[in-house]
C-alpha cells in the first residue's frame, strides 16, 4: 500500500485557517476527513481530490516521490526480468542492485524482486545459503492468488539450486512440486508468460539432467507450444537446444538432430544470442562427427 502524506495534508488545511468541518462543508462529512486525517482512513478518490482542490494541492503533493519511485522500481524490473530471460545476468544483477528493497510497500514487488535477485545469484553462482536465504523471502510469506506464480519460481530456484549442487533428490523434491500446480496456472500478462515459460523449461532441463527424457521432451515441447501461441520467442532456442540435447542422449538419428539444432539457431538469430548461436555450433560440430 502507497503511504499518503497526511502531515502534508493538514498542513496545508491549517495554513488556510480552515477547520476540518469548513474543509469538509458540501464534500464529505466532517467524521470521513477526521477518519482520514487521523486515523489514514483514505476516503474515496472523488472526495480525496475535491478536498485537496479546495486547498490547492495537487494529488503528486500527497504521494511524495512515492509515485516516481515506484514506476522507475517497476520499470527496473520489467528490464531485469527481461535480461533474465534473455541470459544477460550481468545487466540484470546491477539493475537489481539498484532498487533499494526498503523502499518497496507493495508485497507482489517485493516478491518479484526476492524471485529475481534469487535467480541472478544463481546464474552468479552466488553460495547455496545465500540463494536459498532469498528464495525463503517469497515462501514464508502468506499466499496468495498473486503471489503464487512467485512461489513456484521460488520453488524452481531452490531445485535449481540442489541441481547445480548436484543433491538430485531434494532437487526433484521441488522440481515435483511445481509440475504439480503449474500446467493449470492462468498467464494473464506477458511477463506471467515469461514467468511460466522460465519455470517449464528448467523443469526440462532438470529432467533431462536425472535422464527422464520422456517428462523432459514433454515439458520442452509444452514450452515450444507456449511460445509459439504467445509469440514469444525468447525461450524458443533454449528449448530447441535442449530437445536437441535429448535427442542425443537417445541416440536419436543425425537428421533429426540436426533439424533440432538448425531450429535453434534460427531462433538465436532472432534473438541475437550469440551465447546460443555458440553452443549450437559445438554441438553440430559433434554431430557431424559422429561416424
Amino acid at each position: 500500500m502507497i503511504k499518503i502524506n497526511i502531515e502534508q495534508f493538514i498542513k496545508a488545511r491549517k495554513a488556510m485557517g480552515l477547520s476540518q468541518i469548513e474543509l469538509a462543508e458540501g464534500i464529505c462529512t466532517q467524521a470521513t476527513l477526521s477518519r482520514f486525517e487521523n486515523n489514514g482512513q483514505v476516503p474515496n478518490l472523488k472526495i480525496l481530490i475535491k478536498l485537496c482542490n479546495r486547498l490547492h494541492l495537487s494529488l503528486d503533493e500527497l504521494f511524495p516521490k512515492v509515485g516516481i519511485s515506484y514506476s522507475e522500481t517497476v520499470e527496473k524490473m520489467n528490464k531485469a526480468e527481461f535480461f533474465l530471460i534473455t541470459s544477460k545476468y550481468e545487466k540484470a544483477q546491477a539493475l537489481i542492485k539498484s532498487i533499494s528493497i526498503d523502499s518497496i510497500e507493495d508485497l507482489n514487488l517485493v516478491l518479484r524482486y526476492h524471485y529475481l535477485n534469487g535467480f541472478i545469484m544463481i546464474f552468479q553462482s552466488y553460495s547455496v545459503t545465500d540463494i536459498l536465504f532469498t528464495f525463503d523471502q517469497v515462501l514464508l510469506e502468506e499466499e496468495t492468488k498473486e503471489s503464487h506464480i512467485f512461489r513456484l519460481l521460488a520453488y524452481t530456484g531452490i531445485g535449481m539450486v540442489y541441481t547445480r549442487e548436484d543433491d538430485l533428490e531434494k532437487a526433484e523434491f521441488y522440481f515435483n512440486k511445481v509440475l504439480e500446480k503449474i500446467y493449470n496456472y492462468p498467464a494473464k500478462n506477458m511477463e506471467d508468460t515469461w514467468r511460466v515459460l522460465n519455470i517449464v523449461f528448467q523443469c526440462g532441463v532438470f529432467y533431462s539432467k536425472i535422464h527422464e527424457l520422456e517428462i523432459s521432451d514433454a515439458l520442452l515441447n509444452y514450452a515450444v507450444s507456449i511460445c509459439s501461441d504467445n509469440h514469444v520467442t525468447y525461450y524458443l532456442a533454449r528449448a530447441a537446444i535442449q530437445l536437441a540435447k535429448n535427442a542425443i542422449i537417445k541416440h536419436e538419428s543425425k537428421q533429426k538432430i540436426l533439424e533440432l539444432i538448425y531450429d535453434a539457431r534460427a531462433y538465436s538469430k532472432i534473438n541475437k544470442n550469440e551465447i546460443a548461436l555458440k553452443e549450437l555450433a559445438q554441438l553440430e560440430q559433434g554431430v557431424l562427427e559422429r561416424s
